[in-house]
């Protein structure tokens, strides 16, 4: 797990947000001109230091109907990797729901909160846009996590998540849809600013099954839902 000297977010600690961000940014981009996109660390951090209060308040949300539907109309049978899985309650409700699924997080603190109030499925350590050494699935599954992720690492991660289809599955991906301009909550998250069009120039050749913005029954935020399958 990251470190957070090492990774630099205790030089940020005395900057205002916006200077965060634009720190952050800067340094993206001197990584981007050499082929290199990384995890957005101050994010993580926050994941790391708060685990177990976001995973409650996740776990008190009440249950999204309208995204159930969706994915038992659209998900394959077989399996599921959740990138982004948080406290592991919608790996819980797709392994209850006959899917054979594996949760991934790159907070290894949420990972230890999905695995104490989830036993009975699987969870594992990766890490956006990377996601080293992961097989390939039936289905990815992956709810409002590519916004908190720089501009360029966000498109890296929509490549490498349809990277882990095989050939014919689907791809369901949601992202926070209730902001103009990139910004930093009051913890450090951040929060890109994407557009579906950016999302659907990364998985060219991709057919669009579902897409629609709406209001998530669980969070009560804005969020954009696609659905793609691979060729």
């Amino acid at each position: 797990m990251v470190d957070a000297q090492k990774a630099g977010i205790g030089g940020s600690a005395g900057m205002r947000p916006h200077e965060r961000l634009e720190a952050s940014r800067l340094e993206n981009q001197g990584l981007a001109r050499h082929g290199l996109h990384r995890p957005d660390h101050e994010t993580i951090a926050a994941y790391e230091t708060h685990a177990a209060a976001y995973a409650q308040s996740w776990e008190s949300q009440p249950a999204d109907d309208e995204l159930h539907e969706l994915l038992e109309k659209f998900l394959l049978p077989g399996t599921v990797a959740e990138i982004g899985c948080g406290s592991g309650r919608d790996a819980a409700w797709l392994a209850a729901h006959g899917w054979q699924v594996t949760g991934y997080d790159a907070s290894s603190a949420l990972v230890g909160e999905a695995r104490r109030l989830h036993p009975e499925t699987r969870f594992e350590i990766a890490t956006l846009p990377a996601l080293d050494g992961l097989p390939t699935f039936d289905n990815v599954y992956c709810e409002t996590v590519i916004m908190h992720l720089e501009p360029a690492a966000a498109m890296e991660s929509v490549r490498r998540l349809g990277g882990l289809l095989r050939p014919g599955g689907r791809l369901y991906l949601s992202w926070r849809a209730d902001g103009s301009s990139d910004r930093r909550d009051e913890r450090g998250r951040l929060y890109t600013k994407i557009t579906v069009d950016q999302v659907l120039g990364e998985i060219e050749g991709f057919a669009v099954l579902y897409r629609s913005e709406t209001t998530s029954a669980s969070s009560g935020k804005r969020v954009c839902r696609i659905v793609a399958q691979r060729p």
